[in-house]
Protein backbone atom coordinates (compact mmCIF):
# COMPACT_ATOMS: atom_id res chain seq x y z
CA UNK A 1 0.00 0.00 0.00
CA UNK A 2 0.76 3.75 -0.72
CA UNK A 3 0.35 6.35 1.08
CA UNK A 4 0.45 10.23 -0.45
CA UNK A 5 1.11 12.67 1.88
CA UNK A 6 0.52 16.19 0.69
CA UNK A 7 -2.78 14.27 -1.43
CA UNK A 8 -4.67 17.74 -1.95
CA UNK A 9 -1.51 19.82 -3.04
CA UNK A 10 -0.23 20.28 -6.56
CA UNK A 11 2.01 17.65 -7.00
CA UNK A 12 0.42 15.35 -4.34
CA UNK A 13 -2.95 15.38 -6.09
CA UNK A 14 -1.12 14.16 -9.54
CA UNK A 15 0.36 11.82 -8.21
CA UNK A 16 -2.34 10.12 -7.03
CA UNK A 17 -4.21 10.68 -10.56
CA UNK A 18 -1.50 8.71 -11.73
CA UNK A 19 -1.75 5.96 -9.55
CA UNK A 20 -5.18 5.33 -9.75
CA UNK A 21 -4.59 5.27 -13.81
CA UNK A 22 -2.16 2.49 -12.96
CA UNK A 23 -4.55 0.44 -11.12
CA UNK A 24 -2.15 1.13 -7.81
CA UNK A 25 -4.16 1.50 -4.48
CA UNK A 26 -3.04 4.12 -2.48
CA UNK A 27 -4.36 5.79 0.70
CA UNK A 28 -4.13 9.84 1.28
CA UNK A 29 -3.56 11.76 4.05
CA UNK A 30 -6.13 14.41 4.59
CA UNK A 31 -6.77 17.04 7.23
CA UNK A 32 -9.95 17.54 8.75
CA UNK A 33 -9.52 21.17 7.02
CA UNK A 34 -8.99 20.12 3.84
CA UNK A 35 -11.00 21.65 1.12
CA UNK A 36 -14.30 19.38 0.28
CA UNK A 37 -14.01 19.24 -3.58
CA UNK A 38 -10.75 17.99 -3.10
CA UNK A 39 -11.20 14.98 -0.79
CA UNK A 40 -14.34 14.03 -3.34
CA UNK A 41 -12.28 14.29 -6.18
CA UNK A 42 -9.46 11.66 -4.10
CA UNK A 43 -12.58 9.34 -2.99
CA UNK A 44 -13.33 8.90 -7.08
CA UNK A 45 -10.04 8.36 -7.87
CA UNK A 46 -10.86 5.13 -5.41
CA UNK A 47 -8.50 6.88 -2.38
CA UNK A 48 -8.66 4.85 0.80
CA UNK A 49 -8.52 8.58 3.12
CA UNK A 50 -6.32 8.79 5.77
CA UNK A 51 -7.41 11.70 8.18
CA UNK A 52 -4.21 13.66 9.98
CA UNK A 53 -2.13 16.32 10.28
CA UNK A 54 1.91 16.52 10.26
CA UNK A 55 1.68 18.78 13.10
CA UNK A 56 -0.10 15.80 14.81
CA UNK A 57 2.28 12.81 15.12
CA UNK A 58 -0.06 10.37 16.78
CA UNK A 59 -2.41 10.90 13.27
CA UNK A 60 0.61 10.02 11.41
CA UNK A 61 1.11 6.75 13.34
CA UNK A 62 -2.61 5.40 12.28
CA UNK A 63 -2.06 6.50 8.54
CA UNK A 64 1.03 4.84 8.36
CA UNK A 65 -0.32 1.37 9.26
CA UNK A 66 0.02 -1.37 6.83
CA UNK A 67 2.32 1.08 4.23
CA UNK A 68 4.84 -0.28 2.68
CA UNK A 69 5.98 3.06 0.72
CA UNK A 70 4.90 6.69 2.02
CA UNK A 71 5.33 9.79 -1.30
CA UNK A 72 5.65 13.34 0.77
CA UNK A 73 5.41 16.43 -1.62
CA UNK A 74 3.96 18.94 1.62
CA UNK A 75 5.15 22.03 2.31
CA UNK A 76 3.50 24.71 4.08
CA UNK A 77 4.34 27.37 1.34
CA UNK A 78 2.86 29.25 -0.50
CA UNK A 79 -1.25 28.70 0.06
CA UNK A 80 -1.60 27.06 3.58
CA UNK A 81 1.00 29.24 5.31
CA UNK A 82 0.08 30.72 8.62
CA UNK A 83 2.76 32.42 10.94
CA UNK A 84 3.11 30.22 13.88
CA UNK A 85 0.53 27.45 13.16
CA UNK A 86 0.93 26.00 9.51
CA UNK A 87 4.34 27.41 9.01
CA UNK A 88 7.61 26.35 7.72
CA UNK A 89 8.99 24.77 11.16
CA UNK A 90 5.64 23.06 12.43
CA UNK A 91 5.23 21.51 8.85
CA UNK A 92 8.04 21.53 6.65
CA UNK A 93 10.51 20.94 9.32
CA UNK A 94 9.32 18.96 12.12
CA UNK A 95 5.80 18.23 10.65
CA UNK A 96 7.88 16.12 8.16
CA UNK A 97 10.50 14.40 10.30
CA UNK A 98 7.50 13.52 12.50
CA UNK A 99 6.15 11.42 9.59
CA UNK A 100 9.49 9.98 8.70
CA UNK A 101 9.48 8.47 12.04
CA UNK A 102 6.19 7.33 12.51
CA UNK A 103 6.87 5.72 8.78
CA UNK A 104 9.92 4.27 10.41
CA UNK A 105 7.93 2.72 13.45
CA UNK A 106 4.72 1.50 11.39
CA UNK A 107 7.60 -0.58 9.53
CA UNK A 108 7.23 1.41 5.90
CA UNK A 109 10.14 0.03 3.47
CA UNK A 110 10.24 3.33 1.33
CA UNK A 111 9.98 6.75 1.82
CA UNK A 112 10.02 9.15 -1.15
CA UNK A 113 10.29 12.50 -0.04
CA UNK A 114 9.94 15.55 -2.51
CA UNK A 115 12.87 18.30 -1.85
CA UNK A 116 14.23 20.99 -5.02
CA UNK A 117 17.12 21.55 -6.42
CA UNK A 118 20.70 21.14 -4.57
CA UNK A 119 21.66 24.89 -6.34
CA UNK A 120 18.87 26.44 -4.65
CA UNK A 121 21.01 26.93 -1.51
CA UNK A 122 20.29 30.29 -0.06
CA UNK A 123 20.78 30.81 3.74
CA UNK A 124 16.79 30.76 4.15
CA UNK A 125 14.51 28.76 6.40
CA UNK A 126 12.85 26.56 3.80
CA UNK A 127 16.84 25.53 1.93
CA UNK A 128 17.67 24.30 6.09
CA UNK A 129 14.10 22.36 5.94
CA UNK A 130 14.33 20.34 3.07
CA UNK A 131 18.36 20.02 3.88
CA UNK A 132 17.56 18.91 7.47
CA UNK A 133 14.46 16.47 6.36
CA UNK A 134 16.81 15.18 3.42
CA UNK A 135 19.09 14.43 6.62
CA UNK A 136 16.70 12.57 8.65
CA UNK A 137 15.53 10.48 6.52
CA UNK A 138 18.85 9.12 4.99
CA UNK A 139 19.87 8.17 8.85
CA UNK A 140 16.15 6.22 9.01
CA UNK A 141 17.61 3.29 7.97
CA UNK A 142 14.44 3.17 5.39
CA UNK A 143 15.27 2.79 1.55
CA UNK A 144 14.94 6.58 0.32
CA UNK A 145 14.05 8.47 -2.65
CA UNK A 146 14.84 12.40 -2.77
CA UNK A 147 13.56 14.33 -5.65
CA UNK A 148 15.26 17.49 -6.27
CA UNK A 149 13.38 19.01 -8.86
CA UNK A 150 14.33 22.30 -10.79
CA UNK A 151 12.13 25.37 -10.86
CA UNK A 152 8.32 24.54 -11.85
CA UNK A 153 7.55 25.41 -14.96
CA UNK A 154 3.88 26.11 -13.70
CA UNK A 155 5.33 28.49 -10.94
CA UNK A 156 8.00 29.97 -11.60
CA UNK A 157 6.50 31.17 -15.50
CA UNK A 158 3.40 31.85 -13.76
CA UNK A 159 1.94 35.33 -12.58
CA UNK A 160 2.51 34.13 -9.17
CA UNK A 161 6.39 35.28 -9.47
CA UNK A 162 5.66 37.59 -12.04
CA UNK A 163 5.53 36.04 -15.59
CA UNK A 164 2.49 37.30 -16.94
CA UNK A 165 2.13 35.63 -20.59
CA UNK A 166 -1.29 36.54 -21.19
CA UNK A 167 -0.53 40.00 -20.84
CA UNK A 168 3.39 40.30 -21.82
CA UNK A 169 4.86 41.18 -18.78
CA UNK A 170 8.01 39.21 -17.62
CA UNK A 171 9.97 39.58 -14.10
CA UNK A 172 13.31 38.25 -14.68
CA UNK A 173 15.32 37.50 -11.17
CA UNK A 174 19.20 38.23 -12.04
CA UNK A 175 21.06 39.09 -15.11
CA UNK A 176 18.65 37.03 -17.38
CA UNK A 177 21.45 35.10 -19.12
CA UNK A 178 21.86 32.13 -16.73
CA UNK A 179 20.83 28.25 -17.63
CA UNK A 180 18.10 27.15 -15.71
CA UNK A 181 16.51 23.65 -15.98
CA UNK A 182 12.47 24.36 -15.98
CA UNK A 183 10.51 21.21 -15.36
CA UNK A 184 7.48 20.50 -15.74
CA UNK A 185 4.80 19.52 -12.98
CA UNK A 186 3.59 16.25 -14.94
CA UNK A 187 7.31 15.13 -15.23
CA UNK A 188 8.35 15.33 -11.35
CA UNK A 189 4.80 13.17 -10.93
CA UNK A 190 6.10 10.66 -12.96
CA UNK A 191 9.93 10.27 -11.62
CA UNK A 192 7.79 9.92 -8.05
CA UNK A 193 5.46 7.00 -9.82
CA UNK A 194 8.29 5.51 -11.31
CA UNK A 195 10.52 5.80 -8.32
CA UNK A 196 8.32 3.19 -6.53
CA UNK A 197 9.43 0.32 -8.30
CA UNK A 198 12.63 1.71 -10.66
CA UNK A 199 16.00 0.38 -8.81
CA UNK A 200 17.78 3.22 -9.61
CA UNK A 201 15.80 5.19 -7.06
CA UNK A 202 16.72 2.75 -4.54
CA UNK A 203 18.68 5.27 -1.40
CA UNK A 204 19.35 7.69 -4.61
CA UNK A 205 18.82 11.82 -4.76
CA UNK A 206 17.66 12.55 -7.72
CA UNK A 207 18.23 16.17 -9.30
CA UNK A 208 15.92 16.32 -12.00
CA UNK A 209 15.50 19.15 -14.56
CA UNK A 210 13.81 19.71 -17.85
CA UNK A 211 14.95 18.55 -21.66
CA UNK A 212 17.26 21.87 -21.75
CA UNK A 213 18.12 24.68 -19.55
CA UNK A 214 17.06 27.71 -21.29
CA UNK A 215 17.99 31.23 -19.59
CA UNK A 216 15.31 33.69 -18.59
CA UNK A 217 15.68 35.51 -21.99
CA UNK A 218 15.52 32.71 -24.29
CA UNK A 219 12.59 31.69 -22.37
CA UNK A 220 10.37 34.90 -22.78
CA UNK A 221 11.98 34.85 -26.67
CA UNK A 222 10.19 31.61 -26.77
CA UNK A 223 6.49 33.12 -25.49
CA UNK A 224 7.45 36.30 -27.22
CA UNK A 225 6.94 33.82 -30.52
CA UNK A 226 4.09 32.25 -29.04
CA UNK A 227 2.29 35.65 -28.55
CA UNK A 228 3.30 37.19 -31.45
CA UNK A 229 3.95 40.38 -29.86
CA UNK A 230 7.05 41.58 -27.42
CA UNK A 231 7.10 41.68 -23.39
CA UNK A 232 7.73 44.08 -21.53
CA UNK A 233 10.89 42.66 -19.21
CA UNK A 234 11.51 44.09 -15.56
CA UNK A 235 14.36 42.97 -13.96
CA UNK A 236 15.75 42.76 -10.29
CA UNK A 237 19.30 42.43 -9.46
CA UNK A 238 20.63 40.03 -7.59
CA UNK A 239 21.43 42.15 -4.86
CA UNK A 240 18.09 44.07 -3.83
CA UNK A 241 17.26 40.27 -3.57
CA UNK A 242 20.01 39.42 -1.14
CA UNK A 243 18.81 42.73 0.82
CA UNK A 244 14.89 41.67 0.54
CA UNK A 245 16.42 38.05 1.96
CA UNK A 246 18.46 39.18 5.07
CA UNK A 247 15.83 42.10 5.92
CA UNK A 248 12.92 39.83 6.14
CA UNK A 249 11.62 38.61 9.65
CA UNK A 250 9.04 36.57 7.92
CA UNK A 251 10.18 33.24 7.33
CA UNK A 252 8.36 32.53 4.16
CA UNK A 253 8.99 35.93 2.64
CA UNK A 254 12.52 35.05 3.38
CA UNK A 255 12.77 32.17 1.70
CA UNK A 256 10.75 33.34 -1.04
CA UNK A 257 13.49 35.79 -1.49
CA UNK A 258 16.34 33.24 -0.73
CA UNK A 259 15.07 31.15 -4.30
CA UNK A 260 14.82 34.22 -6.18
CA UNK A 261 18.17 35.18 -5.26
CA UNK A 262 19.41 31.76 -5.90
CA UNK A 263 17.57 31.62 -9.35
CA UNK A 264 19.87 34.34 -10.41
CA UNK A 265 23.16 32.07 -10.21
CA UNK A 266 21.13 29.77 -12.42
CA UNK A 267 20.37 25.92 -11.90
CA UNK A 268 21.58 23.58 -14.77
CA UNK A 269 20.88 20.36 -14.02
CA UNK A 270 22.45 17.59 -16.45
CA UNK A 271 19.46 14.78 -17.19
CA UNK A 272 21.38 12.63 -19.66
CA UNK A 273 22.46 10.16 -17.58
CA UNK A 274 19.25 10.21 -15.33
CA UNK A 275 17.06 10.00 -18.37
CA UNK A 276 19.12 6.82 -19.32
CA UNK A 277 18.20 5.24 -16.20
CA UNK A 278 14.71 6.71 -16.32
CA UNK A 279 14.00 6.76 -20.02
CA UNK A 280 10.74 9.10 -20.49
CA UNK A 281 10.24 12.08 -22.79
CA UNK A 282 10.44 15.31 -20.92
CA UNK A 283 7.66 18.63 -21.62
CA UNK A 284 10.28 21.62 -22.82
CA UNK A 285 9.57 24.96 -22.08
CA UNK A 286 8.47 25.44 -25.92
CA UNK A 287 5.74 22.88 -25.33
CA UNK A 288 4.90 24.62 -22.40
CA UNK A 289 4.23 27.97 -24.00
CA UNK A 290 2.50 26.57 -26.41
CA UNK A 291 -0.07 25.19 -23.75
CA UNK A 292 -0.63 28.64 -22.19
CA UNK A 293 -0.78 30.74 -24.95
CA UNK A 294 -3.85 28.35 -26.50
CA UNK A 295 -5.50 29.00 -23.01
CA UNK A 296 -4.70 32.79 -22.63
Amino acid sequence: MILVVGSTGMVGSKICQDLNAKGMPFKALVRETSDPAKVANLKALGAQLATGDLRDPGSLKAACQGVDTVIETVSAMPFSYSPGQNDLQHVDLEGSRALIDAAKAAGVKHFIYTSFSGNLDADAPLVHAKRAVENHLKATGMIYTILRPSVFMEVWLSPAVGFDAANAKATVYGGGDQPISWIALQDVVAFAVKSLTHPAARNAVLELGGPEALSPHKVIGIFEKEAGKPFEVAHVPPEALKAQMEAASDPMQKSFAGLMYSICSGDLIEMKETLLAFPMKLLSVQEYAKQVMIKA
